[in-house]
């Protein structure tokens, strides 16, 4: 298949085809170009990754933009963003579409060829030499690890529902390894090796990348060109989280916000699947005004708003947009809700309460850490995960009474409690649920489309060792440096992030946490690997000394 250099004038853009982009090492990336018919200079907003720059999107009939022959997988559409005075750049990443070399997701080597792309689109006769970078996940993320570069020519990043750490966001969620990552990388590796992209790359993918990822399980030092560092990203950003990509992408949006002094950031957080959001007239508006003023120079006030934006849930995908002025809100009554357990029953989960207090009197609550699937020689890793998976039978579930008013709650959260096992380690499933009146459980579309819960969180317990400098009172931050293994029987305290969320729970209506040894409802998209060592039993304790409660971020009424 021939990658020659074509030019093409359409009937919105001038598209010139597989570019060279040249690199510092002399290599060269192809890229597309989209741009005004005119001779004009222009910002340009660049997509860099390895979903192939030439593989049509079929959108969904549901997208609110309407679809065609250059629609890109989690790309910027140039049918709407040429017309708007941009020049749309598509590079394939190293090793990717119809660059040839080897690929390394999120690596040094990527965010220097970023850099590189930037620095080359700026210096093009088309360019005013002003770059923007825009899109959704892959095309996110990798916008935080070339900020952390300081490219000149970049002026301002949109990174759409992208996480900014791998090993705490994506690989390994409380050390548990997450799934979704080690199936992402097969399957563009088939994408790349078998199918057609093989025609014009060639053994691109030799690199071992997943045995990377899974042998540093410690978060050792080897992943810190794929990790944001706050400090070093003054570049101004508009960070977009969505409250249903708890698994991979919403900590990084909202860890940005929270974490970074950069003076010019916003924060948008919305609901709903994973693309859809930003193909809307409303997400479009907030991307082109912030690129306008950073780009373009345009005084259109929005860096005079409130800087978040966030989407209000009501439960079964009811939202309200509201602004404000900061991230955590300072408005937050920060309220424990304790775990009650002394008389925990159930044929299921065993169940208990949250309570407003801290039960006077010791108590704890024993449950199975493994189900009944086994291991057999055919599909190893699919029993691991399916076999001792999804298990809603499992673990204990502590419901709120019913509430006698609407209850928001609005931000980052945590759980604190106290464990032991009669293994050498255990994981820790948290799950957040809302149920009605009826006792129906209400779910939100979840970013991957599937029914989603209202938050999770995740913990393996010998990662529980704490970074003090950089933990907060609602959000644990652990340092994953090292293992501290149990001694069957051990009573340890465990701090576990749970990822942020929003939810009004109405009048009637009761929360539900589940505290399970394995993925709980909603977990279809991000399951996680159970290790063999995660057996036998696990206990729970409450009351007296053994304080365990989740703090949540309790919203007052205006």
């Amino acid at each position: 298949m021939s990658t020659t250099t074509t030019s093409e004038k359409k009937e919105l853009f001038i598209l010139d085809k597989n570019v060279d982009v040249a690199m510092r090492d002399g290599a060269n990336l192809k890229a597309d170009i989209f741009r005004p018919l005119d001779d004009g200079k222009y910002p340009a907003i660049l997509n860099f990754g390895p979903y192939q720059k030439d593989k049509l999107w079929t959108t969904p009939p549901t997208l609110e933009e309407k679809g065609n022959e250059y629609m890109n997988w989690e790309t910027v559409n140039p049918e709407i963003w040429v017309p708007e005075g941009y020049v749309s750049v598509r590079v394939d990443a190293r090793g990717s579409g119809k660059s040839q070399g080897q690929f390394e997701p999120w690596s040094a080597s990527e965010a220097v060829d970023f850099y590189d792309a930037i620095e080359w689109a700026a210096k093009q006769p088309w360019c005013n030499g002003n770059i923007g970078l825009l899109g959704i996940s892959y095309y996110a993320i990798n916008q935080w690890f070339v900020a952390n570069l300081q490219p000149p020519s970049l002026k301002a990043i949109i990174p759409w529902e992208g996480f900014a750490d791998i090993y705490r966001d994506a690989l390994f969620h409380g050390g548990i390894t997450c799934l979704f990552m080690t199936n992402w990388f097969t399957a563009h590796m088939l994408h790349h090796q078998v199918g057609r992209a093989s025609q014009t790359v060639t053994n691109a993918w030799e690199r071992n990348t997943l045995h990377f990822w899974l042998s540093n399980n410690l978060d050792s030092g080897a992943l810190s060109k794929s990790q944001a560092d706050w400090d070093q990203i003054t570049v101004p950003f508009y960070s977009v989280g969505n409250w249903t990509g708890m698994g991979l992408h919403l900590r990084g949006n909202t860890e940005s916000f929270m974490l970074s002094k950069n003076p010019n950031k916003k924060l948008r957080i919305q609901n709903g699947s994973h693309v859809h959001p930003f193909y809307t007239a409303d997400g479009r508006r907030d991307q082109i005004r912030f690129l306008d003023y950073w780009l373009k120079g345009k005084q259109n006030g929005i860096m005079d708003e409130p800087p978040v934006k966030l989407a209000i849930r009501h439960g079964a995908d009811q939202i309200e947009w509201r602004a404000e002025q900061e991230w955590p809100l300072a408005r937050t009554q920060w309220t424990k809700m304790y775990f009650d357990i002394a008389s925990a029953t159930g044929a299921g989960p065993y169940q208990g309460s949250l309570v407003d207090k801290n039960p006077s009197k010791e108590s704890s609550c024993t449950y199975a850490a493994t189900g009944s699937g086994s291991m057999g020689s055919s599909s190893a890793a699919s029993a691991q995960v399916m076999g001792g998976g999804i298990k809603p039978d499992m673990g204990i579930a502590l419901f709120t009474p019913a509430m006698t008013e609407d209850m928001e709650i609005t931000g980052p959260l945590s759980a604190t409690f106290w464990v032991s096992s009669s293994s050498e380690d255990m994981d820790l499933f948290i799950t957040m649920r809302h149920f009605d009146e009826a006792g129906q459980e209400i779910m939100e579309t979840g970013q991957q489309g599937s029914p989603v819960p209202v938050a999770k969180g995740w913990l393996r317990v010998s990662h529980r060792e704490l970074d003090q400098e950089k933990t907060l009172p609602y959000r644990p931050y652990h340092l994953h440096q090292r293992r501290l293994w149990l001694t069957p029987g051990e009573i340890v305290q465990v701090d576990v992030e749970i990822w942020p969320t929003s939810m009004v729970f109405k009048k009637g209506h009761r929360m539900r946490l589940d505290v399970q040894p394995r993925d709980g409802v909603g977990s279809a998209s991000y399951m996680h690997y159970h290790a063999d060592y995660n057996t036998g039993t696990n206990t729970i304790y409450a009351g007296g000394k053994y304080e365990s409660y989740i703090l949540l971020p309790v919203i007052p009424k205006s």
